[in-house]
């Protein structure tokens, strides 16, 4: 039978193995801990990186869109004003009025305002145009019907307007029909020198 002093001896000795074995598991917990935290922060950082690379990707597209659309609207501005100083503005508006009608257009279209002042300074081009505001918005209606822009209807729509007789003949080509009375009727306008009157008819 073994004494009390083998036994605590026994136990004392038994314990300090397992102290040992639990320390080693605290041991490697703790290592693998902190590998954990090394690469939760690696890819913390990394999220963050790309979090902000992100976002400085989307300010300077935003900041080089602004500048785009703003060297857009200046040539448009700037051709307008040409337009007009080299036709002697002969359709009897100013710049102002023009961009006002153009912006109000925008309200009730598929075009953007810049996209609208392209196509009236094409349509001013053609100075025999006297229903300028009306035509206008007849040419947004063409663009939006053919799948066109706003430029592409305008010069269509313009060299209709400028000459009337020979012009309804192009109209046909994309769609425009007129009767045989209309196409007198404007005949008639036209050689009687009542030009809005024919391009009226157009334009109805």
């Amino acid at each position: 039978m073994a004494s009390a002093a083998e036994l605590t001896l026994a136990i004392v000795g038994k314990d300090q193995g397992g102290s040992a074995v639990l320390k080693g598991v605290k041991a490697e917990a703790s290592g693998l801990g902190k590998v954990l935290g090394d690469v939760s922060k690696v890819a913390g950082g990394f999220l963050a990186a790309n979090v902000i690379a992100g976002a400085a990707e989307k300010i300077t597209g935003f900041i080089g869109a602004s500048v785009a659309a703003a060297k857009e609207s200046t040539a448009v501005n700037t051709q307008l004003d040409a337009v007009l100083k080299s036709t002697g503005a002969t359709v009897g508006l100013t710049a102002d009025q023009i961009k006002s009608y153009a912006a109000a257009l925008e309200k009730n279209s598929l075009f953007e305002d810049e996209a609208i002042l392209k196509g009236q300074n094409l349509l001013l081009t053609f100075t025999n145009i006297q229903v300028f505001t009306d035509a206008t918005a007849v040419m947004l209606d063409m663009a939006q019907a053919l799948g066109t822009d706003a430029a592409g209807s305008a010069i269509q729509l313009g060299k209709a307007l400028n000459d009337p007789i020979k012009g309804i003949t192009a109209l046909t080509r994309v769609g425009v029909s007129f009767d045989d009375e209309q196409k007198k009727q404007i005949k008639t306008m036209q050689l009687a020198g009542d030009m809005a009157g024919a391009q009226n008819i157009i334009l109805r």
